[in-house]
């Protein structure tokens, strides 16, 4: 009976034996699967000099599996044996274009006929923005008046942050601009203290690549605009006196200084009390200038005869006497000369 017992145990003994013994080759008969590739990176935007890390990861197959990675058609060396699922990771550094790709890995073990080749992956290169330039539509405003501040930068791969501040104070938020066009902050004039100074900076996914603009400060219109019109009032005002000064001189200054002038001189007239001839009431009166000229000088001389309540047609009197003055040593000389009869 005993011996009964120990032989059906001996049997099941063998048959677990059997299966333990089966299970590694199930394990190796396991299908290698297409290794997962990609990039650590969230994005596939990269720029020069920036680190990235490449993952490879086949979810099925039997351990140990080898990994290589490949851009085209170069082997990058080292190869990488996993003997686990956690995914095989190579970094590289891009250090131009031709490190952008194509980029793909190889998974390989002890069991599988063949290689199982992963999906292919190519970076984009980020172009480093260039330094944005700040502009606005007007350097002179008034109190009270709306600007628009513009920043723009020339080079650099989209999307293209902005930010606009004003001293230290940050004036806007992130402004993100996907093609050429440049992004705008409207900006009131309240007081002074709104004059400046503004600045800009602007960046992309590239890191450690932030870039700031050019300074810019505006001025107020009503302090440049008084200088134009304060200097027409005194051009204008400078005229006034010149025209009042002209007229004064010309009206009463010469008039004074003639007067003052004959006073000093003394009087020049020549008084004839001879009788013109053919008349006993006739009385010559000439009046002579001094003059510096040796020239022979004439002079009209009415002739008015001295009739009591008879006023003389001075019209009809057609009688005229001449008089010569000849200027010798600085005197003065009258000599008539009688018109004809």
């Amino acid at each position: 009976m005993l011996k009964l017992m120990i032989i059906p145990f001996f049997l099941l003994s063998c048959f677990q034996s059997t299966q333990e013994s089966q299970k590694p080759n199930e394990k190796d008969s396991e299908q290698l699967s297409n290794p997962e590739f990609g990039s650590l990176q969230k994005s596939l935007e990269v720029g020069i000099g920036q680190n990235v890390t490449l993952s490879c990861r086949s979810t099925s197959g039997s351990l140990p599996i080898n990994y290589t990675f490949f851009r085209g058609s170069q082997t990058l060396w080292p190869t990488i044996l996993k003997t686990d699922r956690n995914p095989a990771l190579f970094n590289l550094t891009i250090t131009s274009a031709s490190d952008l790709g194509e980029y793909k890995c190889k998974a390989v073990n002890g069991i599988s006929n063949s290689a199982k080749y992963s999906e292919s992956l190519n970076f984009m290169l980020l172009d480093p923005v260039s330094k944005p330039v700040l502009t606005t539509t007007t350097s002179q405003v008034r109190i009270g008046q709306n600007v628009t501040l513009s920043c723009h930068s020339e080079n650099g791969s989209f999307p293209i942050n902005y930010v606009f501040f004003k001293g230290r104070k940050t004036m806007s938020s992130k402004i993100s601009m996907q093609g050429k066009a440049a992004a705008v902050l409207n900006v009131t004039i309240n007081s002074s203290s709104d004059l400046g100074d503004y600045k800009c900076k602007a960046e992309n996914n590239i890191p450690n690549n932030t870039k700031y603009s050019n300074s810019l400060n505006f001025t107020l219109a009503e302090e440049d605009g008084l200088f134009y019109p304060l200097s027409i009032f005194l051009v204008l005002l400078f005229l006034l006196v010149v025209i009042a000064t002209a007229q004064l001189v010309l009206f009463l200054i010469l008039p004074r200084c003639k007067a003052r002038k004959l006073k000093s001189t003394g009087s020049t007239g020549f008084v004839s009390t001879d009788k013109a001839t053919g008349s006993e009431n006739y009385v010559t009166y000439t009046e002579i200038e001094y003059a510096k000229s040796e020239e022979v000088e004439y002079a009209d001389i009415l002739i008015r005869k001295e009739e009591e309540d008879r006023k003389v047609n001075l019209r009809a009197d057609t009688t005229v006497v001449y008089s010569e003055v000849i200027v010798r040593d600085g005197m003065q000389q009258a000599e008539p000369l009688h018109s004809p009869e």
